[in-house]
């Protein structure tokens, strides 16, 4: 079954009843539940929400990632449960002790899979606007050859940086030559930092579950980064959400007012439909797949990381 993602945006306080979530609406007094097993995610975007601790312990001992944002209503922090694997003490030792050549040859398969998923973005954004390609602000025709081919140059540990070439050339091409990805950059940056920040969230918790630690990435290594492989396995499924960044920038005249409407619909990427293995599967069980196929991959049992394709 998906799990449930709840987003919180008013002043509710939140207590434990009997396996139950119980949310109170503090203007209201009015009573809702949810059972706390059905829950994946929960999203406190309120500066005045409470709860109890029993809450805290309750959605970690379910697997539930917990996400806080900010007084900008940005995300802000991230808590998992980190023992939430019978055997976890043998996968924490298989990826500690993976050799430099596994993980660089893991870091090379992330790349060319994001670099791919990038060119198929260009692809469907193309396909969108091709009545209006002669426009230089839009994407131009055959605009993911270009990247399909520099993902074949994609060598061991991307030791040549196809990924930023990639980059360069992606971005201008979506949003247009004057965009920069910035974090603190103009929109839709914002958009792209929040959705990138609920990925982000997706996979740590995924690589909790599948008794890893988010914190020793393969190719990441920021000592003040406590997600650095999040930060690598996310990097292929980073073009669903340019997809719905892009899809919106599109519908919506005010797309850089990025309120509860727009927020919500960034959320639903968990939810979206990929394909992995050869199947169709919602984002949030791909992660999974992804992520028990890396253990696989420690463990040498498999070579390959199992990644969608766009």
């Amino acid at each position: 079954m998906l799990k449930r993602t709840l987003f919180f945006s008013n002043p509710y306080h939140l207590s434990v009843r009997m396996g139950q979530l119980e949310i109170t609406d503090k203007k209201t007094g009015e009573i809702k539940t949810a059972p706390i097993e059905d829950l994946g995610f929960v999203v406190f975007d309120n500066q005045e929400i409470t709860f109890t601790q029993s809450v805290m312990t309750e959605l970690a001992a379910n697997n539930t990632a917990v996400i806080i944002c900010n007084n900008k209503h940005l995300p802000a922090s991230m808590m998992f449960h980190l023992d939430t694997n019978h055997i976890q003490n043998e996968l924490f030792r298989a990826q500690v002790s993976a050799s430099e050549p596994l993980k660089k040859q893991l870091w090379q398969q992330t790349v060319k899979q994001k670099i791919r998923n990038q060119a198929a973005m260009l692809d469907l954004a193309d396909d969108l606007n091709s009545v209006r390609v002669s426009n230089p602000d839009r994407v131009t025709i055959k605009a993911g050859d270009a990247l399909r081919r520099i993902a074949t140059e994609v060598k061991s540990g991307d030791i040549t940086n196809q990924e930023a070439q990639a980059s360069r050339r992606y971005w201008s091409k979506l949003f247009g030559e004057t965009f920069t990805r910035e974090r603190e950059g103009m929109p839709p940056n914002p958009s792209l930092n929040y959705g990138y920040a609920i990925l982000r969230a997706a996979v740590a918790r995924a690589l909790c579950g599948s008794g890893l630690l988010p914190t020793l990435g393969i190719f990441h290594h920021n000592k003040y980064n406590h997600y650095c492989l999040a930060d690598d396995i996310m990097e292929p499924y980073r073009p669903y959400v340019d997809k719905m960044v892009w899809e919106q920038k599109e519908k919506y005249p005010d797309y850089h007012n990025l309120d509860k409407e727009r927020k919500a619909e960034l959320l639903s990427v968990l939810s979206c439909d990929v394909i992995i293995n050869g199947e169709k599967s919602p984002l949030l069980v791909a992660v999974s797949q992804t992520t028990a196929s890396l253990v696989k991959c420690f463990s040498g049992e498999e070579k390959q990381v199992a990644y969608p394709i766009l």
